[in-house]
């Protein structure tokens, strides 16, 4: 089934003054469902999901967050923090006239779901949380992350001369998954050094406690065999929450190259999150 897809822009105001972001829609219609990329990601790493979600029905829409894609990238670590990113997605509702959504992404994007249904949990209508990164990632992400980040802060011409060649490759003439990788280290050095010197020293994850308060209805997905998303994180978070779906992917590929399974299960879920009565959504999120 072929639908529409548009991309638009939108204005935030940070301490850094007025940045741009953009977004792309997929479909139409008010069952809205927002998904978000990984760290240093591209919102079109989401576009496979979101063409299958919009196909059912769903109107989707991949956001790329400030510092990622196309969306502006300053070069400011105070701009960028997990909570800055919850609202930019509170901001996407508002701009797009979406009074509740499902939210919903993958490491990053996970994280800030599950932030979004902490600072407005009246606009969540439901999360789907694909390896979120809690408290045992920490030391395998300091591990990963902290020297990029030391690199593209110290020796910037690492980062700035990946930057010049990934702008080389003509996208269309390699595989999705290679593009998406291209356009992952497409990112000057001093935005890049500033991104993750915000994320990596300001709040990782709402704190269990806070994530314990969360009421709306979460679909989690963990695999094995990564440090970085090690799935008992996952299974800590499907601990935590009171109405949990949870599936336990192959590896981190299989919804990448063997989608079928999850896409199929993560459809089902937004559908059945947008067939509950808006009234009871409210109650619950009011409960808190």
């Amino acid at each position: 089934m072929l639908v529409s897809e548009r991309i638009g822009q939108f204005f935030v105001e940070s301490d850094g003054g007025r940045d741009r972001l953009e977004y792309t829609e997929y479909g139409s219609g008010d069952q809205w469902v927002v998904l978000l990329h990984g760290l240093l990601m591209p919102r079109r790493m989401q576009q496979p999901l979101a063409r299958a979600m919009a196909a059912q029905g769903l109107h989707v829409v991949t956001l790329d967050l400030l510092g990622h894609g196309r969306s502006d990238q300053p070069a400011d670590p105070l701009v960028y923090s997990m909570t800055a990113f919850g609202r930019q997605v509170v901001a996407l509702l508002d701009h797009l006239g979406a009074e509740q959504a499902v939210i919903g992404g993958t490491s990053l994007g996970a994280n800030v779901s599950l932030e979004v249904a902490v600072i407005a949990p009246e606009r969540v209508k439901g999360l789907i949380v694909e390896m979120p990164v809690l408290n045992n990632a920490l030391v395998a992400g300091i591990l990963a992350f902290v020297p990029i980040m030391l690199a593209a802060r110290y020796v910037p011409f690492t980062a700035n001369t990946l930057q010049k060649v990934s702008r080389s490759v003509p996208r269309g003439l390699v595989p999705f998954w290679a593009g998406i990788g291209l356009d992952t280290i497409d990112h000057r050095a001093d935005s890049i050094a500033s991104l993750l010197h915000g994320v990596i020293f300001g709040r990782l994850a709402p704190s269990s406690r806070l994530r314990r308060q969360i009421q709306a209805p979460t679909f989690v997905v963990g695999h094995p065999i990564d440090p970085i998303h090690p799935f008992v994180d996952a299974d800590m978070l499907a601990a935590e929450l009171p109405h949990v779906r949870m599936e336990r992917a192959t590896s981190i590929l299989e919804w990448r190259f063997r989608p079928d399974r999850l896409t199929a299960a993560a459809i089902d879920f937004a559908l059945d999150c947008w067939a509950t009565p808006a009234a009871a959504s409210t109650a619950r999120a009011r409960k808190r």
